[in-house]
């Protein structure tokens, strides 16, 4: 595409050419994609699960990064926080900031964002656009039972502290893509999937809805995000960290309090942290994986032990404004 042809393209031209084929037949949506509104029929009984998510260039994602990698990202985080409350995905919005209208970028950007929302059975049903610096804002949103949304207040003392999968890929990611970290071969590729394409924990956040007592995503770090579980529901936790899943990809090429400070601090992981009574059976899956990590307990605030022994963290994870 050439530069006249980037100037002449409008708002509409672009959405209906990109983004139009993202917009599937649902039975759930009377009107999608074209209008100023959506017109939508949430299913029956349900309450629905809402939420939104911004990434920035330079910010969530380096700057350069492929298109196609940059969409199936947007969609991988946005579609984790409904996975937190148990939720189902329904439907999508999405708010593109462009520095300019790029053919090859956006053919790219819809491909990797239209993958996912597919997989996820999310149907985009409208946003907007606009030029500035890159941003991508996709809200989401999902259906649940009232009586079964997991929340981040229902913690209770001896309960049970889990999470879904590996700890510390998002940090240790990063840390590759910023070449601060070269690990071998077989570890970059499963870094860089995991930092593009963070597996949704759909499955488990539908098995866990009425069942866990809590729940939360780790985008900021397991012991930030485990702080929101344990202020919302006014108790502590105990945290082990020789219980910590972390992937033997990547964790034997850096110093093990390396890997353990990733673990514990680093964002971008989006497994879920949840919280099950100790006499509550755990949800039988192959699809996913549940791993014991620590305790909640009555003393507010987080303790981590290693293997019995006090240690001290100099970072709750990660922050937008310091």
């Amino acid at each position: 595409m050439n530069a006249k042809d980037k100037e002449n393209m409008s708002e509409f031209a672009l959405i209906q050419r990109y983004f139009k084929t993202l917009s599937e037949p649902a039975a759930s949506v009377l009107l999608g994609i074209g209008d100023d509104c959506a017109l939508l029929t949430p299913p029956v009984g349900c309450a629905l699960a809402v939420s939104i998510d911004t990434q920035v260039e330079g910010v969530h994602f380096p700057h350069n990064a492929p298109a196609e990698q940059v969409g199936r990202r947007v969609a991988c985080c946005a579609l984790s926080d409904l996975a937190a409350m148990g939720a189902q995905p329904l439907w999508a919005t999405l708010a593109l900031t462009l520095p300019q209208v790029d053919s090859a970028w956006l053919e790219a950007f819809s491909r990797g964002l239209g993958a996912i929302l597919k997989r996820f059975h999310t149907t985009l049903i409208g946003g907007d656009t606009t030029q500035g610096p890159l941003a991508i804002t996709l809200q989401v949103h999902g259906s649940v039972a009232p009586d079964q949304a997991l929340r981040r207040s229902g913690a209770q003392v001896g309960d049970v502290i889990y999470v879904t999968g590996c700890l510390g890929d998002g940090a240790a990611a990063l840390a590759y893509l910023q070449g601060k970290f070269q690990p071998e071969d077989a570890a970059c590729t499963y870094l860089t999937e995991r930092f593009y394409a963070p597996e949704p924990q759909i499955s488990a956040g539908h098995a866990l809805a009425g069942v866990a007592s809590s729940a939360i995503d780790i985008s900021d770090g397991l012991l930030a995000d485990l702080t929101h579980i344990s202020e919302a529901s006014g108790l502590g936790a105990t945290i082990y960290i020789e219980a910590l899943p972390i992937s033997p990809l990547w964790c034997n090429q850096v110093e093990p309090t390396q890997a353990q400070h990733w673990a514990l601090t680093g964002g971008d992981d989006y497994q879920l942290c949840f919280t099950l009574a100790p006499e509550r059976q755990l949800p039988q899956s192959q699809a996913w994986q549940a791993y014991p990590i620590g305790v909640i307990t009555q003393t507010p605030g987080i303790i981590i032990l290693n293997h019995g022994q006090p240690v001290h963290i100099n970072t709750g994870g990660y922050e937008h404004f310091r």
